[in-house]
């Protein structure tokens, strides 16, 4: 885990709409951290460390809180559908070495064959993994994929510790010839048809 991921957060004492405003003006994040069966815990967060931290997928939080840290999972983030801003954050309290089931981007590298395109079907697959150990993404390598190439979850490699908990046989990705390439293909068959 990163050293960047420690905060404050402060306990807050007032709730509502108006002290989520009042929160929020003062370039700070309201938030609330459960799990494990604890009560709730409503929070501040300094919002610019926040927004920069939560940017990674399944971000973890090692949180100073009244003196005492909190390693927590980003669980959802509330924001403005207009503005884009953050106002509020859900947060689940992890424990080292727990397992926990987390969606990850999948990334696809590398061009495909002359002449063809590759469609992602699924952005991100469900893998179990130890909470410290979640990966930033799963990396598909679509190098040289001729048409008609499907790239199913069963297939990607994940990173050590980690298991599949999508189903295997989602497709991921496909490999199809490009409309452009299509087109002509039509056009030379119309052509030789003559």
């Amino acid at each position: 885990m990163a050293d960047d991921t420690r905060l404050r957060a402060e306990v807050r004492t007032s709730f509502g709409k108006g002290a989520a405003r009042k929160i929020r003006a003062a370039h700070k994040i309201p938030a609330v951290i459960y799990g494990h069966g604890t009560d709730p815990k409503h929070i501040t967060l300094p919002g610019h460390e926040t927004s920069l931290i939560i940017r990674k997928a399944n971000a973890l939080l090692d949180l100073e809180v009244d003196g005492s840290s909190q390693l927590v999972l980003v669980k959802d983030v509330q924001k403005d559908p207009v503005s884009q801003t953050i106002e509020h954050i859900d947060l689940v309290v992890i424990r080292r070495g727990e397992r926990v089931t987390v969606d990850v981007p999948v990334h696809l590298e590398g061009e495909p064959a002359p002449g063809t395109v590759v469609a992602l079907d699924a952005s991100s697959l469900s893998l179990e993994t130890e909470a410290t150990h979640i990966p930033e993404r799963l990396v598909v390598d679509v190098t040289g994929l001729e048409d008609g190439t499907h790239i199913l979850a069963g297939s990607i490699a994940l990173p050590p510790g980690a298991t599949l908990a999508s189903d295997p046989e989602l497709l991921v990705a496909a490999v199809s010839l490009a409309a452009a390439t299509v087109a002509e293909e039509d056009e030379a068959a119309a052509e030789s048809a003559e």
